[in-house]
């Protein structure tokens, strides 16, 4: 998932919504099967307000917090802060789960720390301690779950993010989950080069959410969709070789990326959905909605490309999960993406 830096990211803007005001539906009501409901899974940073949980609450299952992170000897984990603890409190009192969500994003290189992640990975050792940490945490704090978001994984690290899940699941007390996000890719051989074994990782996470996103971004390639549809429902047909449809959530983007024009001397950067129609109304361009990809698209006066997605881009990919049987979708994330 996205994350420039997590002090950027926690100054996401939130504003008033011009376009789409139709509701979503509700994470906990049903899509055409009254039966098999979709779980509605929000991603939210430390500093997401509570007040933005209460408002979306009616549309999620669980709300999953950034709350630790890998030490770059990867050893061991922070402690989660007074500020993540408070947003687990928020969440039970709405009735939703609180899962903390464990990540090798380093402040200091500005980027997924990929030898953190392969020094965790390739040591018993480390994978014994860190889900031993883990485990301590979700009991002593009453969270309902890990989440392990550990990106930028080597071919290599696959035998070990195994073991981890496996060895966080024996230590998990009743009733408590583990579930991985999952960087998309189209082809099962992408999977297992991005470090993911999926068949054995479906057999020992709770729920695998897949990252349909970022596709496209400002660092690494030209402008395009942050996920689009075509290239969603490849990846999604690909885990489904491998992985059960209700052990997969499909995760949707709730925010953008700009890129300025060449020469330009200013970097692309992400945007929340609120940002990006200010962006547009203040320099008086028009978005144009792209059905084909699902996503909104403008052109700034100064030539700067915007993407994102929004609302409506999430009931597309809501229609997707739930005519695949999933098991619901993962909103990256609370507080950049359009209330629900």
């Amino acid at each position: 998932m996205p994350l420039p830096s997590l002090s950027r990211l926690a100054g996401a803007l939130t504003g008033v919504l011009v376009l789409l005001a139709t509701p979503l539906p509700a994470a906990a009501t049903a899509g055409p099967d009254a039966e098999t409901p979709l779980a509605v899974t929000g991603y939210a940073l430390p500093s997401l307000r509570p007040a933005l949980v209460r408002r979306d609450a009616h549309g999620l299952a669980t709300l999953t917090v950034v709350g630790t992170m890998l030490s770059p000897g990867g050893d061991g984990v922070s402690r989660p802060t007074a500020e993540v603890r408070r947003l687990r409190e928020v969440a039970h009192r709405q009735g939703l789960r609180a899962e903390l969500l464990l990540s090798n994003w380093s402040n200091a290189l500005g980027r997924f720390d990929r030898r953190a992640a392969h020094r965790l990975l390739r040591s018993r050792a480390h994978v014994r301690t860190v889900s031993r940490q883990l485990a301590r945490r979700v009991v002593a704090q009453s969270w309902d779950g890990v989440n392990v978001d550990l990106e930028g994984l080597r071919p290599t690290d696959g035998d070990g993010l195994v073991l981890l899940v496996r060895r966080l699941q024996r230590r998990m007390p009743p009733g408590r989950e583990v579930s991985v996000d999952v960087s998309a890719r189209t082809t099962l051989r992408g999977y297992r080069a991005a470090g993911y074994r999926l068949g054995e990782l479906g057999r020992a996470a709770d729920v695998l959410q897949l990252m349909a996103y970022d596709q496209h971004g400002p660092t690494w390639s030209d402008p395009g969709p942050v996920g689009a549809r075509a290239w969603q429902r490849q990846s999604l047909a690909a885990m489904l070789r491998r992985v059960p449809a209700g052990r997969i959530d499909l995760g949707v983007a709730g925010y953008g990326y700009t890129w300025p024009p060449e020469g330009a001397g200013r970097e692309g950067r992400s945007v929340t959905v609120a940002g990006a129609r200010r962006r547009v109304r203040a320099d008086g361009a028009e978005a144009v909605w792209r059905p084909k990809a699902g996503e909104w698209r403008a052109r700034l006066s100064d030539g700067t490309v915007l993407w994102w997605s929004d609302r409506r881009s999430l009931r597309l990919r809501h229609r997707l999960a739930d005519e695949r049987g999933l098991h619901g979708l993962a909103l990256w994330r609370l507080g950049s993406a359009d209330p629900l």
